[in-house]
């Protein structure tokens, strides 16, 4: 059974699966980063948990995976398969996809081709044509979670921009001013800054006076009835309103995904926010605004997908919208 090596880097844990040419998972497993000592071991426990994962499939589906995917953080050169930088991991210039065909490949069997791909856009991938956007032309993927990122749809690809930064709408200023709060980027008034899982929980925190408060905590006392929830809640959905207007006017996706943490809080957060975008709108057409479907399976679907890439046109090739989806209003 042809199947493909998928591998999902986060911080805290690699996810990992492999997966057949029906992208679907044909067997699923995780393990700690173990970022905490370095590095180094970082990037050992994936290559050998690829290695793993590439003597499991010969046992079980009778050959070695065809190709592989990875998912990683930070800043990615795709062209040449380098994971270039992350903070949260402490590396840089990584050549992540020469190791890993080095460590997959054995005798003298054909290299085993590897693609390397940027977290959230290989997240975007999966979401744009396996869940909420299969069949739109063009979307736009937004995760809320400890920061803000973006993935740009086009006709089944994610477009990486002309240095691999396209979709960073984390970083675009939503708020002018010296009360303007600071961004890790060395920004103020970043939509990140103001409307990210981590912000609204810090901005609760701050309100509610209890320091271990959390977005979760925050959208539970919104839902309560929680006046000072309600405040800080709002601030964020207007900040991120502000933000994905300006990306919709530039880009004009037919369909917005919003996924990550915040999203988890459904229509506490999505019916606020689809008001607050529909009144913001003069001549923009507003697009369909929906929750990611896959959750945290995305980047190891994608993943999956970028290895199936590699090997060209066929049963999970890329799936290329040939109609435009109809357009439809979004109602407040």
């Amino acid at each position: 059974m042809k199947h493909v090596i998928a591998l999902d880097v986060g911080g805290t844990a690699i996810k990992a699966a492999l997966i057949g040419a029906d992208n679907e998972p044909l067997h699923e497993a995780r393990r700690p980063t173990r970022r905490d000592q370095g590095p180094e071991a970082v990037v050992a426990g994936i290559l050998d948990f690829a290695a793993e994962l590439r003597e499991h499939g010969l046992r079980a589906y009778g050959e070695p995976a065809v190709a592989a995917g990875v998912a990683v953080p930070g800043l990615v050169d795709t062209a040449t398969g380098t994971a270039v930088y992350a903070a949260n991991l402490g590396w840089r210039d990584v050549p992540l996809r020469e190791l890993l065909a080095t460590r997959l490949s054995t005798g003298t069997s054909p290299a085993v081709p590897v693609a390397v791909g940027h977290d959230v856009r290989t997240g975007g991938l999966a979401e744009g044509r396996l869940g909420a956007g299969k069949g739109a032309d063009r979307f736009l993927f937004v995760p809320l979670g400890t920061g803000i990122a973006g993935a740009i749809g086009i006709d089944g690809r994610i477009e990486e921009g002309a240095h691999g930064s396209a979709g960073e709408i984390g970083h675009v200023r939503v708020r002018t001013g010296p009360d303007a709060p600071p961004c890790g980027c060395g920004g103020r008034g970043c939509l990140e800054a103001l409307a990210s899982a981590s912000a609204v929980g810090r901005a609760w925190a701050a309100a509610s006076g209890e320091e271990d408060a959390d977005a979760a905590g925050c959208a539970a006392a919104v839902e309560a009835g929680d006046p000072r929830a309600r405040i800080v809640w709002q601030d964020a959905v207007e900040a991120l309103a502000d933000g994905l207007v300006m990306a919709l006017t530039l880009l004009d996706p037919r369909t917005l995904i919003v996924g990550g943490g915040l999203a988890e809080a459904g229509e506490t957060l999505f019916a606020p926010l689809r008001a607050a975008v529909a009144g913001r709108l003069t001549f923009q057409t507003s697009p369909h605004i929906v929750p990611a479907a896959l959750g945290d399976t995305a980047g190891c679907l994608g993943a999956g997908l970028l290895a199936w890439d590699l090997l060209g046109p066929g049963p999970a090739g890329p799936a290329v919208p040939t109609q435009p989806t109809p357009l439809t209003e979004v109602s407040a």
